[in-house]
Formats: C-alpha cells, sequence, structure tokens
C-alpha cells in the first residue's frame, strides 16, 4: 500500500489505458499526454503500490499477475468516483476561460466541446491572458484557460497540466494611415525601427509579453512602454487609438475601427497555444473540452508549423505532442 493511504486517480486511468492497449505510445495518445509522463506515472503507480504491474520489452508490454489482479479493481475505483461526480458534480459549470470574447481558437474548442457534452454546463470566462488566469486555476477559482504554458513562472507550471491546441500565426494591427498597412503581409524586418504594443505592464498578459520580447529581440523593433490599464473593447480601442502604435495580435484577431490587420512574415511567427488545467482537475466535462481540442486540432492541422513558422527556443519541447 502507499505510505499515505492515498492514491491519485490519474495514476490509475494511467494504469488502466496502458493495461487496455497493451502499448505505451497509443495509451498516451488516447489520454492526450506525452508518452514520458504516462510511463512517469504507471511508474509511481509501481512504486506507491511496491509491484510491478507490467513486463516491459521492446516488442511487447505484458501484465503481470498484480496487473491484472488491479484492472478490476482500478475500474471500480474509478467508476465510483465517476458515479459521485456525476451525483454532486453536475450542479457546478466548468469554468474555461477564453481570455477574451473574440479569441477564435478557444471559442471554438469551447462549442465542439458543448456539442460533445450537452448534458454538461461549460462557462465562459475572459481573463485577458493566461498569466491572469494562471492564478486563479491554482487558486481553483477557474478550471482550464489557454494560451502559451512555457510562458509561465516554472512554480506556476508546476501546479498547472496542457495540452499543445495550435500554433496560431501572428500579426500586426496598423493604423489604417500607417506606411506599412497598404502591404497584404508585413515582413519582421519591416517592423524596424518601430514601437510595437505587445501589453507591456499588463500582469494578466505576461507571457505575450515575454513571447515578443523573444521576438522582437535583434530585430530593431521596441516593445511600447506600458499604458493604462484598459477594460473592456471600448477602452481598448480608445487607448490603441490615442497611442498609434502598431499592435502585436494574431490572425483572428477582431477587427479595431480606423485599423487593418496585416500578417506577419519572413519568418511566420507563430503564438503556442495549450490548453491548461489546473493538476489533479476532475470533472465529466472536462473530457469533452480535451477531446474537442484534439479533434479540431487534427482536423485543422493546427500543429503542423510551417516550414517558415518562428517559436522560441524555449517552447519547442512544451508543444510536442505523442506520437
Amino acid at each position: 500500500m502507499p505510505a499515505t493511504g492515498h492514491l491519485d486517480p490519474r495514476l490509475l486511468r494511467a494504469f488502466l489505458a496502458v493495461a487496455e492497449e497493451l502499448h505505451f505510445t497509443r495509451a498516451a495518445a488516447r489520454l492526450y499526454v506525452a508518452q514520458q509522463a504516462l510511463s512517469r506515472d504507471v511508474r509511481r503507480l509501481e512504486r506507491e503500490l511496491g509491484t510491478e504491474l507490467f513486463v516491459r520489452s521492446t516488442r511487447q508490454v505484458t501484465l503481470t499477475g498484480d496487473g491484472e489482479r488491479l484492472v478490476p479493481l482500478a475500474r471500480r475505483a474509478l467508476q465510483a468516483q465517476d458515479d459521485l461526480l456525476a451525483a454532486f458534480g453536475q450542479a457546478r459549470p466548468l469554468l474555461v476561460d477564453l481570455n477574451f470574447p473574440d479569441q477564435a481558437t478557444a471559442r471554438r474548442v469551447l462549442h465542439r466541446a458543448r456539442e460533445l457534452a450537452p448534458d454538461q454546463e461549460l462557462m465562459a470566462r475572459y481573463e485577458s491572458g493566461l498569466a491572469g488566469a494562471a492564478g486563479e486555476m491554482v487558486a481553483g477559482r477557474l478550471d482550464v484557460s489557454f494560451g502559451r504554458f512555457a510562458g509561465l513562472e516554472p512554480a506556476l507550471r508546476a501546479q498547472l497540466d496542457h495540452q499543445p491546441v495550435r500554433y496560431e500565426p501572428m500579426a500586426v494591427v496598423l493604423p489604417e494611415d500607417h506606411r506599412l498597412a497598404a502591404l497584404e503581409a508585413v515582413p519582421l524586418a519591416a517592423l524596424a525601427g518601430e514601437t510595437v504594443y505587445a501589453g507591456a505592464g499588463n500582469p494578466r498578459t505576461t507571457e505575450w509579453t515575454d513571447l515578443a520580447h523573444r521576438l522582437f529581440e535583434q530585430r530593431g523593433i521596441r516593445i511600447a512602454a506600458p499604458v493604462p490599464l484598459a477594460v473592456g473593447d471600448e477602452e481598448f480601442q480608445r487607448i490603441m487609438a490615442k497611442m498609434r502604435n502598431p499592435i502585436l495580435a494574431v490572425v483572428g484577431f477582431p477587427a479595431m475601427p480606423g485599423t487593418v490587420l496585416r500578417p506577419l512574415v519572413d519568418p511566420v511567427p507563430l503564438s503556442p497555444v495549450s490548453l491548461v488545467w489546473r493538476k489533479g482537475l476532475v470533472h465529466p466535462g472536462f473530457d469533452a473540452l480535451r477531446r474537442a481540442a484534439a479533434e479540431i486540432s487534427a482536423e485543422e492541422g493546427w500543429l503542423r508549423r510551417p516550414a517558415d513558422g518562428w517559436i522560441p527556443a524555449t517552447d519547442v519541447s512544451m508543444m510536442r505532442t505523442p506520437n
């Protein structure tokens, strides 16, 4: 028995996936986790139970005697947990942060999840950025968010988990009379000498400002100084119109009066977007949300990086998905 007398249900789900697939790669894909993370969970369960559950070789995976004995016990334990959640959890909605109302990637995932789980209540929230949402998730006031996982502080990442969803092409919002507004696409080199707004000073969007720093460094592009924190679309548009600086955005950014949106090229900068949640989260609507993210990502090719795509080196390993 484990020394604490407690088993994390996630470890039992990892074990059952491998027991049913008898293949770590397929089991990892089924759970939408990295194979290394799945292997760690299985090894941790074996340590806590004090026994080996699988015989592993280069060609196959088989259950040990203790592994076979655990299968029905694990199924009953997880079913009991699901029954409990069904009895008491449906009154509590799953709180899903979309960053802002017009965030197309997050909104599409949420809408698909609602179609997959019509009996569950998935409620949208708007925390502006992942950095702001992360603290709310850790505190239990929010369940799920979207954004650049690598841009969070390590102490926060240690309390959260994520599923890569999309490499979202980045863009720039320009005043209609800007010197670059007539271009169909703006080469990054053409922004040299410009001062671009990227959320500096906003504690809720530090992951976005960090992404801008990494993109702009050694390219002669400056990040605009902090401005008064605007709440709501109308106030944001008023402040931006007053500044008249280009704004770093993504290709799905909503239209703003008196501006044009132009994709960035040479290279194509990509914003790495993950579905992010606090570790240990269990909710029937959450399973539908993860499935929706995986389905749309595969259908749209959201995780295929273009040949000239750019992301920070810090993000590469975190955006890897199971083979």
